[in-house]
Parts: structure tokens; sequence; C-alpha cells
């Protein structure tokens, strides 16, 4: 029967240079879905959860989904999973473009890298012939030129790689694809770095996948299509304004983060918000492959046309560092895409050391020139450079990310950061539910792993009082189960705000041969966020590490709508272990056993 997996791994040992497609479980693979969940299974199989992060022992899972390159919204996604070097727990990072579905038409359900290869190298698989081959001339080149390099080598390619942050092991770094596309967060860049490798290119002569049943795959597509051209989200706000359609809504509730969490409303929000951009600097919308929606921004810098900067990256070098300039966050922005290193993240960590520097513990003679003042479009311009390429002292400080900075200076409650990774553009004192599943994402400070902000702000499935914490623990474990097998079919995440659960098992069905109820669905989903939680288990994750900062637990907001709220995580979580079934922060054997774990 015919079936959206290829059943086929290509497995590339580094260290021996050498390649060779191994057949893939079907039937695990549909217990774990594929992408994020399939990926997680193989990581938690092959890879000492102890391991060295950085080390030859270390594995990449490269991971498409069984809708990646299926002709449904959005089916492109790819998943880097690997043992995280930012704080040793469990990485998973998602990204768009065209590469993911380029693996995919090759033949290719994932990839496992293992080992390290003795000198830069690159990987280039056309169809069912594949190579390692020498990237010495690559190495130590921003992204762009690599990717115009390596197409000019090999036609039609489409190219995957990191910037220099990643081969500095800069705990910041990012894999990037098809130019501005971003594997981003957990320092899933470093890793490929550890490993010497600098780039994979895909080509294909094949341009689509078989579903298992044609005519149904056409009646579900139909019907999402509808939804999301329909929704008030998928289908008008974020193709009109982007992402970031939410900056002037989260600053107007007094949730948006500012001067590295010390207020929570930005004067500058209109100026550096989604219309603001729409009216002054927008050349037009920018699409991954298969997307109907186009949420990407293409702006104007320089005179080329380059990727503009999103929600979180106009938040975290914005409103986060104090900077209104609209111009000044674009250019960082490329300069993270560039230099292969997450804007959130690296925005982050420049407000953070702005506080440092606001409180005399960055000193001038430590800025080398550009001081690290709030409001400086200058300085996050200058600073993502130097963190990007490794340069000063500071700078390479500052590329191991925002804790280790803070921690650096004897003030690691300074890093707005849970296990180690910057949290987002959403303030868990104002908004309750999205600050029990920043605490328990299993990858660290997260949204997109429980976007509870749907309900909380935008009413999506139902509007939530977002100061209440009623059921707030239920919502956010809903969203974590169907964020998981949303991650691991391949489609992304934004097409929840329109889809339910029932769409996503109809298309998974249709695709694969499945036979996935909405509980069957969340099921899958729940395996996968328990298997994860295991891994962290396993690697030394303690119950005090589902936490948020001590700001946001000890200092009211000062001002505006929300003014006075603290996040009430700590009544939250105990309802949030009990309702998954965990016992100080764990899965019990009850519920591993319910799982098939």
């Amino acid at each position: 029967m015919a079936t959206s997996y290829n059943g086929k791994i290509l497995r590339v040992n580094l260290t021996e240079r050498s390649c060779k497609v191994e057949d893939l479980d079907l039937n695990l693979a549909k217990k774990f879905v594929g992408g994020r969940g399939l990926g997680s299974k193989i990581l938690f199989d092959e890879v000492d959860p102890k391991v060295d992060p950085l080390s030859p022992e270390n594995k990449v899972i490269i991971a498409t989904g069984p809708l990646t390159g299926v002709a449904v919204p959005t089916g492109c996604r790819y998943m880097v999973i690997t043992k995280s070097p930012l704080n040793n727990m469990i990485a998973c990072s998602n990204s768009g473009g065209v590469w993911g579905a380029k693996l995919k038409y090759a033949g290719f359900d994932l990839m496992i890298l293992e080992g390290k290869a003795d000198k830069p190298c690159y990987i280039n698989i056309v169809d069912d012939k594949y190579e390692i081959l020498d990237a010495s001339d690559l190495w130590g080149q921003e992204t762009e030129h690599v990717e115009e390099v390596l197409k000019g080598r090999h036609e039609g390619c489409s190219v995957l790689n990191i910037g220099p942050g990643g081969e500095q092991l800069s705990l910041l770094a990012a894999v990037m694809n098809d130019a501005e596309r971003a594997a981003g967060r957990s320092g899933v860049g470093a890793v490929l770095g550890s490993k010497n490798v600098k780039a994979i290119c895909c080509a294909s002569s094949r341009t689509s996948v078989e579903p298992a049943d044609a005519a149904a795959l056409k009646e579900v597509v139909s019907k999402a299509n509808k939804l999301i051209k329909e929704n008030g989200v998928a289908g008008q706000g974020l193709p009109k304004f982007g992402t970031a359609v939410l900056v002037n809504i989260l600053n107007s509730v007094g949730a948006y983060p500012t001067r590295n969490w010390q207020e929570s409303e930005f004067d500058g929000a209109e100026a550096t918000s989604g219309e603001t951009m729409a009216d002054t600097v927008l050349v037009k919308n920018g699409y991954c492959h298969r997307c109907p929606i186009g949420c990407a921004r293409v702006v104007k810098l320089d005179g080329k046309d380059r990727a503009g900067a999103e929600y979180e990256t106009l938040w975290s070098y914005g409103a986060s560092c104090g900077v209104s300039d609209l111009d000044a966050i674009n250019r960082a922005n490329w300069v993270c895409n560039e230099t292969g290193i997450d804007t959130i993240s690296a925005g982050c960590t420049i407000a953070a050391a702005m506080e440092l520097y606001q409180r005399g513990y960055i000193k001038d003679e430590d800025c080398e020139g550009v001081p690290l003042v709030w409001g400086s479009g200058d300085a996050i311009v200058k600073w993502t450079e130097r963190m990007g390429k490794g340069e000063t002292k500071l700078g390479k400080l500052m590329a191991q990310g925002s804790y280790r900075l803070c921690e650096h200076y004897g003030v690691p409650e300074f890093s707005m950061s849970s296990k180690k990774l910057d949290l987002p553009a959403y303030d868990a004192r104002a908004i309750q539910g999205i600050g029990v599943t920043y605490a328990t994402s299993n990858r660290g400070g997260c949204h997109v792993r429980g976007y509870t902000i749907a309900p909380e702000i935008a009413g999506i499935p139902e509007k939530l009082e977002m100061t209440s914490i009623e059921n707030k623990h239920t919502w956010s474990i809903i969203f974590q189960n169907l964020t998981a097998v949303i991650d691991s079919s391949g489609m992304c995440l934004f097409t929840s705000f329109a889809l339910s659960a029932d769409v996503y098992a109809e298309m998974l069905n249709a695709a694969t041969g499945t036979s996935y109820d909405v509980n069957g669905v969340l099921e899958a989903g729940e395996r996968i966020y328990n298997l994860e939680r295991l891994f962290n288990q396993k690697a030394g994750m303690k119950p005090e590490d589902d936490s948020l900062p001590k700001r946001l637990l000890e200092e009211p907001i000062t001002g505006g709508p929300a003014k006075g709220s603290l996040s009430r995580l700590p009544e939250m979580l105990p309802e949030y272990y009990k309702a998954r079934g965990w016992e100080n922060a764990f899965p019990t054997a009850v519920t591993l056993e319910r799982l098939g774990l």
C-alpha cells in the first residue's frame, strides 16, 4: 500500500566518511508519527543522555514528517534533534523553506549524523546518490555566500548550512536553510559545527510524495485550505502584517516585556509593529514551500530584498532592548541570518547585557567603543556581529547566551530564561497559561511547544481570561500534545489557528494509511512529550528546572493594564503534574506503561 513515508534513513558516519541507507521501522514511525517524535525516539535509543553535546558521541537527527513534501498546506517542515549544548537537555528545532521537502523528495525520511569529520565537510544528496565533500573553502564564510557557492556547484539544490556562529560553537547557533529560514534555539548549529559539518545540499528529480489515499487527501486538503483562508489569524492577520501583528496587541494588554522584563509596556511598540512595517519597508510576503499563509516579511536592505524581522525578533531586539529603530532591528536580524545565530536568544542576550551595563556590572572599557545602552540601534547591530563572529572578549562570552553571561557576573537571575533558554515575547506575569508552558517545556523557555497565547490572547478556539489560572494547566497540556504531533507531521504550527485535531488526523490518515482519531492524535503527542521528558531525566534534569526567572515570581509588573501581576506558577505546577501523570516533574511507571514507553 502506498504511504507518504519513504521508509528510508540516510546514516552518515562522519568519522569514517561513509554513508549507508537503512530501512525505517514503519511501525515505530507511526507510533511516534515522524519528525520531532521519531527523531526524539532515535536519539533516545542511540545516544547516552549524559554524553557531552559537543563530543563525537552526540548525534544529529534531521527528520521530516509524513506530511513533509505532501500536497497539504505548509507541508514542508523538518526538525533538527540532538542533545543541546545550551542546557544539556533534548534539543529539537523546527524550520520551513523548501529544504525539508527536498530531502523527502530525494527519498529519505530522515538523516542521522554521527561521529566527527577530521576536517570541514559538506554532504551532497541527489536522489539516491550521496557523498561527503570537502568544505575547507567554505569554512568561516557567512551563510548567503555559502548558499550561492553551493547552488553554483550543484544544480537545483536547496542548501542547509551553519554560519560562523556554529563553527565557533556559539550556544546561540542555529541551522540555516534556504537563505533565511532557521532551525533556531538550543544551539543546534553548534553541534553541527562540533562535527565539522558546514552544509547539506539536497536536490531531487521528484517533486511530490504519493499518499496512501489521494482522493481522501484531496478532500481534506480542500477543507483545510478553506478553514485557513477564512480564519482571522491564519487567513487575514498573518498574511497582511506577518507575525508582527502581535506587537501592538501584546503591548496594549501590558504583556510586552520591555528592557529585559523590567517593564511590560513599550512606548516604541507602534514604530516596530507589523502595521508600521507594512506601511514603510515591506516589499512583499515571503512563503515557505506549499504555504498558503505567507507570514514572512521581505524588506529592502542596502538595495537588496532581505528577510525582515518577525514578531519575536522585533521584540527581542526592539522592546527588550528598548530600541524603536526598525531599520536597526531588520539589520540585526540579517546579521543573525548571515552568522547563523538565533534571533530570540541573541536579542535577549543583548538585553541582559544592557541591564548588566545599566547596573554597573559591565563597564565602558568592556564595551570597546560600543556602549550597551538602552535604545541604541547601533549597539544591537554591532554586538550581534561580535557575538556571531566571536569578536572581542565580551562578544565571545555573550555568544554563550544570557544565562552564562549573567552567571559570569554573579547575577544569573538577570537572565530571563528557563532551563537556560531565553523566554520569548509574552510576559508570564500577565498571561498565566504561557507561564506554565514555559516552565514545563522540555527544551527550555519556549512558546511554540504549547501556544496558549492562542486562547489567552486571540480567543482560539475559545477566549480564556489571561490573568486567571483556572484550567490553564489543562490547556497547556492539550496544546503541548497537539503541537508535538504538528511538529512531527511536517506541518507548520500556524495552521493550528484554523485547524483542529480531527483535521490533522484526517490528513495523516489519508497520507500514511493510519487510522488516527482525535484521541489517537493527542495520545501520540502525549507519548512524544513524555519520551522527551524521559531523555531529560536521564540527562540529569532536576524537578527545580521546571521554573521561571525570579523576576516573574517575585517582582510585580510596575505599570499598565497588568500592573501588580506575578506569575502564579507555584499554584499551577502541581495541578499540571497531576494531570500529566507525573510525580516530581517526571512520568510515573503507570503513565509510561499506558503510553507504551
